[in-house]
């Protein structure tokens, strides 16, 4: 119980600088496209939940979006995510984006591999341009070790509120994770860049990521009466090749 009430106290004080963020965004015009990607389970509903709970909904927007339709499939791959990005003032959450080209469309063999080398060439590019236009991207890559992963999935099937999670791409996360293993370093080395950097995310335990996210997600932003908070090194990092072998992802 003292946990529970430790973590409670912790996120409201989270939740407070978050809404000065909000606040600060709207007033300056600015642009804030937050991307948080990682592995099926590892937490992404929940730690998005956590950060919009107390943000005004006029100002903050989850984008989620489904799999291509017949007509989206013909377009510039980027093309439909383009219509979802940050206007001035506005804060944007994707859960998934683009990335789903190198992660399970490319794992599950839903791409060639022409436009998946081609996505990993491009994608700095695109984010380049959308850096030039004003717009902050915010990368996060959250990572659970298989174990943690198993259990999480299982556990979907046990809690009527989790049925909407299950799918049969999630059904195949634990058979490809290996496969997904080797994507995710593939991505994080193609795709990280100075102007939109990969965060990565221990995520084995929920709480301690989600205020970690939190926490390393509000020095992203210079507001005006920022309260200093400890950032969670050993949970959320930079990504770097040290990564790959010092325990932060998963292996």
């Amino acid at each position: 119980m003292a946990k529970d009430k430790s973590y409670d106290k912790t996120l409201h004080h989270l939740q407070v600088e978050l809404v000065k963020l909000q606040r600060h965004v709207i007033s300056r015009g600015q642009n804030v496209l937050i991307i948080l990607e990682g592995r099926d389970g590892a937490g992404k509903d929940g730690t998005i939940k956590r950060i919009i709970e107390h943000l005004s909904p006029r100002d903050i927007r989850v984008v989620a979006l489904s799999k291509p339709s017949d007509v989206e499939a013909t377009q510039w791959y980027f093309q439909r995510y383009v219509n979802h990005l940050p206007a001035a003032g506005e804060i944007v959450l994707f859960n998934r984006s683009w990335y789903n080209r190198a992660g399970v469309e490319h794992v599950m063999g839903f791409c060639s591999d022409h436009d998946y080398h081609t996505f990993l060439r491009n994608v700095p590019v695109f984010e380049a341009m959308l850096a030039d236009s004003g717009i902050t991207v915010i990368k996060y890559y959250l990572d659970i070790d298989r174990k943690e992963q198993k259990k999480r999935l299982e556990a979907r099937h046990d809690d009527p509120l989790k049925q909407w999670k299950i799918s049969p791409i999630d059904e195949k996360a634990l058979k490809h994770f290996d496969d997904y293993t080797k994507a995710r370093n593939t991505m994080l080395r193609a795709t990280d860049s100075a102007t939109a950097p990969w965060m990565v995310v221990r995520a084995n335990d929920k709480k301690t990521a989600r205020m970690a996210i939190i926490a390393d997600l509000i020095t992203r932003v210079d507001y005006a009466d920022a309260t200093p908070l400890d950032t969670h090194s050993e949970i959320v990092c930079r990504f770097d090749e040290a990564c790959l072998t010092n325990g932060m992802l998963a292996s």
